[in-house]
């Protein structure tokens, strides 16, 4: 069977959306030539149609098509055996016809190509202008234009400038959305004596849903923030906006009442989104004097605590998802870091990426990586296990990957 050229989906005049008949249209006029290569050369460069299949098959030899820059119908240019009935239609062709909008632009600029044309452009009693021209074997096609089709053209010319332009807007909208998004992040690390870290959002589309923050609790308290908003895209970017902000306006009581300050940010992201709204929140409180982490896991993926001996540790859950509940209680954990421990927190960016067979990158994959670079410092550590995430998953992104690495210094690094 020939290939067929596809219609452009976006071209609303090519499918009717009633159903209330079979969709039908022409596919193919047969046009008889001599030579196929030549009539291609023809086709191609004097007239600037494209083409669309050429392909030899065994039964039915070399199949050669070509298509009008607009459009879809396509013109076989079809070689007959010589002494068969075909072969005595080559250029006898003369039923074809073109429509453009400006026959005369069409008929000036084909002229100067070498195109032979029967007579300029005329008008008819009807209003429209024709003009006929041959092709190398003598076959005689119509050129013609009528007022009605330039009107549809414009209108359809009309209407995709204003596709183009609302996208032209969109995008500019969401670069917008982009930047200030981009300064939600952190911009400054508050400095740790005992503890360094680093982290990233590495976003699937030009804004997402995951977030991580560091925040200076005062009195040597560092917090360390990470969450997962319901969504995508535009949705999920606001419903991260309003989780920030929860979070940073009431922070000034996550030092003295963590399980107060995360009852708060449930509570006013609750009453400030959609009943379907939620987020996946890891909140630590890490004090610099005597290395303690606590910490509440609001459903979010287990954090990973790499001990120096090479045992793993992970923060599970104390509470379930912010937002869906006005009732809501968490507990807080705690945990006592030692110098060579390393925190990783995460997103399931990282560990549900899927190679191009369909398998997960995993847990157990990060935390391969994550012994292998121990030495590293978190900067390098974000880096090198990005890094491996694109390396297994090449194709394309398909969610946030956000990494935060916190490493406990040793003894003799503390300043």
């Amino acid at each position: 069977m020939p290939r067929r050229s596809r219609p452009d989906p976006a071209d609303d005049t090519q499918v009717r959306l009633d159903r209330e008949d079979p969709y039908l249209r022409v596919l193919c006029v047969n046009v008889y030539v001599r030579d196929q290569d030549k009539s291609l050369r023809f086709f191609l460069d004097k007239l600037g149609f494209r083409l669309m299949v050429d392909q030899n098959y065994e039964s039915a030899g070399r199949w050669l098509a070509v298509s009008p820059p607009d459009g879809h119908t396509v013109l076989a240019l079809v070689t007959p055996k010589k002494k068969s009935e075909e072969y005595k239609l080559i250029g006898k062709s003369r039923h074809t016809v073109f429509v453009t909008e400006n026959v005369i632009a069409k008929f000036e600029e084909w002229q100067k190509r070498g195109v032979k044309f029967h007579h300029p452009p005329q008008t008819t009693l009807f209003g429209g202008v024709f003009t006929r021209f041959d092709d190398l074997d003598g076959n005689c096609f119509m050129l013609v234009g009528y007022d009605d089709f330039v009107r549809e053209i414009e209108a359809q010319r009309s209407a995709a400038a204003e596709k183009l332009e609302a996208e032209r807007r969109t995008a500019q909208e969401l670069e917008i959305a982009k930047r200030v998004q981009a300064r939600l992040f952190p911009q400054k690390l508050p400095s740790m004596q005992t503890l360094e870290y680093a982290g990233v959002c590495v976003q699937a589309r030009e804004v997402g849903g995951d977030y991580y923050d560091f925040l200076n609790l005062g009195r040597d308290r560092l917090g360390i923030v990470i969450g997962d908003t319901s969504g995508k895209g535009i949705g999920a970017a606001l419903l991260m906006a309003n989780l920030q902000a929860n979070l940073r306006s009431q922070s000034a009581t996550a030092l003295g009442q963590p399980q107060q300050f995360l009852q708060s940010v449930n509570q006013l992201f609750y009453e400030n989104t959609n009943e379907s709204n939620y987020a996946t929140l890891c909140f630590a409180e890490y004090d610099d004097r005597s290395h303690r982490l606590r910490y509440s896991n609001c459903g979010h993926y287990s954090p990973i605590l790499l001990r120096k001996d090479g045992s793993v540790d992970r923060l599970d859950s104390t509470a379930t998802v912010l937002g869906l509940f006005p009732q809501w209680q968490t507990t807080v954990e705690h945990r006592t870091l030692a110098s060579g421990d390393i925190l990783s927190m995460f997103t399931d960016g990282i560990t549900e990426a899927f190679s191009d067979d369909g398998e997960e990158f995993g847990e157990d994959r990060l935390l391969d990586v994550l012994r292998n670079c121990r030495d590293l410092p978190p900067q390098g550590i974000v880096d090198v296990v990005v890094n491996e995430v694109r390396r297994f998953s090449p194709s394309e992104q398909g969610d946030d990957i956000t990494l935060i690495v916190a490493k406990c210094k040793p003894q003799g690094d503390r300043g």
